[in-house]
């Protein structure tokens, strides 16, 4: 059974989802959290396909904090956008805050060049 904490959550996903969509030029860049890792997504909502995915323990090998394990996970998805000529997405906090692991990612991203 969910959470009133998930229940929150979701009801918030529900509401940006609404809002905003990805297409191959402006992708949705999806982020879910869980326990021990971060995961990344750019998603082209239109077509259906993820056009490229991270998590931050496939990224890291060695011992980092959440937080510095995320701000590489969001370095290592902006440079796989680059490279697939992608210069700017819509940011999907999946309702979660934009706030600690979240906010590394995102921070990771702008630092190499993402633009959202």
């Amino acid at each position: 059974m969910a959470t009133k904490k998930d229940l929150r959550r979701l009801r918030i996903k529900r509401s940006i989802r609404a809002k905003i969509s990805g297409t191959a030029t402006t992708p949705r860049l999806s982020v879910f959290r869980s326990n021990t890792s971060i995961y990344a997504q750019l998603v082209d909502d239109i077509n259906g396909v993820t056009l490229a995915s991270v998590a931050s323990d496939k990224v890291v090998s060695e011992k980092l904090t959440k937080v510095d394990a995320s701000r590489l996970a969001g370095a290592e998805i902006a440079k796989i956008a680059i490279e697939k000529g992608i210069e700017s997405v819509i940011f999907d906090r999946n309702g979660y805050l934009y706030h600690g692991r979240v906010k590394a990612l995102a921070e990771g991203a702008r630092e190499v060049g993402l633009k959202f």
